[in-house]
């Protein structure tokens, strides 16, 4: 039941149940997408709202070159985080100080995409502001919302989504087969029970089952589960019953309200008494969870009332077993109130409906004191799972970590945002904050880490471990040039408080950090006399083995820039064999990555261009988008170099590959910081790299190749850069997504790099017409043969001739960009033309 199941990476949910036909909604919802860029489908809850903006997404998906996000709000309570949902849909990972919006805005401004923001009732202004932002700071992203109440805005057309209708019980009932509400009730009676279908003798009852039910399709799956022990008779006649009980307390309820709530309350009434505590704990969950989180929140005594009326753990009924739990959530999984799906590790979890989730709540807060038990007990599991995450961080399982924790996002934010709004709890909320450093850093989440690391060093100014460990952790994700001076001061302040406190580990943690900004701010004789002291100390105990490795690591960074590349790479050998040791791949990816550069100082291009590539893999298989970044940068550098005319490999091949990866590269940056934190250093190697590859190429060939390269997604780029082919779909060039700096630079409002990288100089007119300039007609020799453009073709053909882009063609004819291309790209070819003023005089000929 359910239909769909969310996914974490913002693509558009996999659909688990069969999609009943709504052709009307489908075909009204493209035509208003068509002309309007904010669209929200309204409707009651349980109607099929998710599923059918899916569907529209997906229909509509190939006229957004940039594509289509799925935003999930349904798990967030928290306002201030809907601008960094939809940037974690986007896959952008910003690091800058700025608010989220305006930067999200920034970052989007050029694209073309669809943006999905599914549940927006509970958010409505947190909602409205993003889509007004974007409305107005953008030109290419459209909005394709669900919210059971519009967002306001004058730009929003609405789509009123409908319960499915019903055909007449008494009624002409020869084609009743094309009503989809009873085609939704067949389809999911045929799950529970085999063979199920529609019949002239059982017509009648499942369409006044359907209309009963209102059309609403949650409703009627409901209902359908319930075939596995009742005919369609019976269940008609056990439901009237119900209903005349249920929706007789609430006259003033909307009818479509009171009937989905009826139908929930028969469906809970029918589970087990073990079943019902188990959906009503389970209903603190705000996304999907696997069955161990659901044992842990499950598993505690029903908290009594004691005579003061505090909550006594102690009274009611006795705690659920592991067993117990288990046996509930299958028979829930079996009644349709819990939904199964795959989670991305390939393991089971479960998902209550938001209908389900909002219900089971009402029956928890039923029960003095049980939702702050069930809360509570929600927070220290995910302390312990964050604790556990973080002590198996320095070894084999990071890629299933990674997993996990993104999995687990939204259930995180609800355990911080618990422990940080309830009396008592804040230091709690610290300590997992602090926690997290891991997964803030290394997984791409540095402002959400920052956001709520701020709140809990705000709620708890008491000197404790706790907060030693929040303000290093505070000043390591500082990854831009206007935060390092805060970040460099959260920093000390956490060693001074070590220090008071007498925690060497924290005290190591804090200098660790210090440094890493040192290195970043181009302080490099100060940054490698601080890490070699480091080094030179020794492991403190209690200090983590990552951040044992990072501080080699940045060793051998300085060692590296400074050109002491024989130094460097002593240091990172010894620090592969502890990496080895415990079979750790994240700092081992940066040593990889350390080892690159010191031979790129020394020379040796092969051996830094394979110990480049090595770092890329092991950093994809953590998502370490920065790394990724840095890595690409290199790497282009190395490809430039291996061009030279005296080096083995062909000269104009590497110098294109070069460009490619500088696009890619490029793109990573812009979705973090273009300027690279204004490192002279990180933006010295990117710019060797450019000023090599353009002079080799000339600008044309090298924009070219750029070009291909920014348009790739960055799991391409890295396919690229490691040798594997591109996928055939994009091989060819196209114009690559909003890069704040499309050759490189940073963008607008972002601090300039000591050393600013110059953007490839524009090609001469001549050999790159302005696609909206009025066109030339210059000479040209006519094909040998008579030449037929299809219908299509001819069409694309004189909107060229009329000057227009093969944007605006796509938006002209109704078809996407890369359609659009295509069709440019074979009229060029039929004709044996090569651009497209060459197209503008033929089409003139014509006439």
């Amino acid at each position: 039941m359910g239909g769909s199941a969310p996914g974490r990476d913002g693509h558009l949910p996999v659909e688990t149940t069969s999609f009943v036909d709504r052709r009307g909604e489908l075909a009204e919802g493209r035509e208003l997408l068509a002309g309007a860029r904010l669209v929200t489908l309204t409707g009651p809850g349980g109607v099929g709202k998710t599923r059918l903006a899916g569907r529209i997404a997906s229909r509509v998906a190939r006229a957004f070159p940039d594509g289509v996000r799925f935003v999930h709000l349904s798990g967030l309570r928290d306002p201030e985080l809907v601008p960094l949902a939809v940037a974690d849909a986007l896959g952008l990972h910003d690091h800058s100080a700025r608010p989220a919006l305006d930067t999200l805005v920034e970052r989007l401004q050029d694209r073309r995409l669809l943006l999905v923001v599914d549940n927006c009732e509970h958010l409505l202004p947190a909602c409205a502001a993003l889509a007004g932002a974007l409305l107005h700071g953008t030109t290419g992203v459209r909005i394709l919302a669900t919210s059971r109440h519009r967002l306001g805005l004058t730009e929003e057309h609405l789509m009123d989504v409908r319960p499915l209708p019903v055909p007449d019980p008494d009624g002409d009932l020869s084609a009743a087969d094309g009503y989809p509400a009873l085609a939704l009730f067949a389809d999911r009676a045929a799950a529970v029970v085999p063979g199920f279908r529609l019949t002239a003798a059982n017509r009648s009852s499942v369409a006044r089952l359907c209309r009963r039910l209102d059309g609403l399709p949650l409703a009627i799956e409901l209902a359908a589960v319930r075939m596995r022990v009742l005919d369609v008779d019976q269940l008609l006649a056990r439901l009237d019953d119900r209903y005349r009980l249920l929706t007789a307390g609430s006259p003033t309820a909307a009818p479509r309200h009171q009937t989905l709530r009826a139908a929930v309350a028969w469906s809970h009434e029918l589970c087990e008494e073990a079943e019902q505590r188990v959906w009503a704990r389970l209903s603190v969950l705000p996304a999907s969870f696997d069955l161990e989180t659901a044992e842990a929140v499950c598993g505690g005594a029903e908290a009594g009332v004691g005579a003061d009326g505090d909550a006594d753990a102690g009274e009611g009924s006795p705690p659920l077993q592991p067993y117990d739990i288990l046996d509930a959530v299958a028979g829930l999984v079996d009644k349709s109130v819990l939904c199964r799906e795959t989670g991305p590790d390939g393991g089971v979890r479960y998902r209550l409906l938001d209908t389900l989730r909002e219900y089971g709540l009402e029956r928890l807060r039923e029960q003095p004191g049980e939702e702050l038990a069930t809360r509570t007990r929600l927070r220290e599991w995910m302390q312990h799972r964050a604790a556990t995450c973080e002590r198996e961080w320095f070894g084999p399982g990071q890629p299933g970590i990674v997993t996990r924790l993104r999995a687990d996002q939204d259930t995180l934010r609800a355990a911080l945002d618990f422990s940080l709004t309830t009396p008592g709890e804040a230091l709690a909320g610290l300590r997992l904050a602090g926690t997290l450093w891991f997964h803030w850093h290394a997984c791409g989440a540095p402002r959400e880490g920052r956001y709520w690391l701020d709140r809990a060093l705000a709620a708890n100014p008491e000197p404790t471990p706790e907060r030693a460990r929040a303000l290093w952790v505070s000043g390591l994700l500082a990854g831009c040039p206007e935060d390092l001076t805060r970040g460099r001061h959260r920093a000390g302040q956490a060693r001074d408080l070590a220090h008071r406190l007498g925690d060497a580990a924290e005290a190591a943690h804090a200098d660790y950090v210090i440094g890493v900004i040192r290195l970043f701010s181009d302080d490099l004789e100060g940054a490698l006399a601080h890490f070699r002291a480091g080094v030179d100390r020794g492991r403190v105990p209690g200090q983590h083995l990552s951040l044992v490795g990072l501080d080699r690591v940045e060793l051998a960074c300085a060692l590296g820039f400074l050109g002491r590349a024989d130094e460097a790479i002593a240091v990172c050998e010894e620090t592969r064999g502890l990496c080895a040791a415990h079979g750790e791949q994240w700092v081992l990816s940066y040593v990889e990555r350390m080892l690159a550069l010191a031979h790129t100082v020394k020379g040796d291009w092969e051996r830094a261009e394979r110990h480049g590539r090595e770092a890329l893999r092991l950093k994809l298989a953590v998502h370490d988008v920065v790394g990724m970044g840095l890595t690409l940068d290199l790497l282009a550098r190395i490809a430039a170099e291996r061009g030279n005319p005296d080096r083995a490999a062909p000269h104009r091949e590497a110098h294109e590959r070069a460009a490619v990866l500088l696009g890619g590269a490029d793109r990573a940056w812009a979705d973090v910081d273009p300027s690279r934190w204004g490192s002279a250093a990180l933006n010295a190697t990117r710019r060797a790299a450019e000023d090599r590859a353009r002079r080799a190429l000339g600008r044309t060939a090298f924009r070219r190749a750029y070009d291909r390269g920014a348009a790739l997604p960055l799991a391409d780029v890295v396919r690229h850069a490691l040798g594997a082919p591109e996928p055939a779909s994009r091989r060819r060039p196209t114009h690559p997504p909003s890069i704040p700096a499309r050759a490189t630079g940073p963008a607008p409002h972002a601090p300039r790099p000591a050393h600013p990288v110059r953007p490839p100089a524009p090609a001469p007119a001549r050999h790159t017409p302005d696609p909206a300039a009025p066109p030339r007609a210059p000479v040209v020799e006519a094909p040998p043969e008579p030449v037929r453009l299809t219908r299509r073709e001819a069409q694309v053909a004189e909107l060229v001739a009329e000057g227009l882009a093969n944007q605006q063609i796509a938006d002209r004819l109704v078809i996407a960009r890369r359609t659009a291309e295509g069709h440019v790209e074979r009229i060029l070819s039929k004709l044996g033309f090569s651009n497209r003023s060459q197209i503008a005089a033929w089409v003139t000929a014509q006439r």
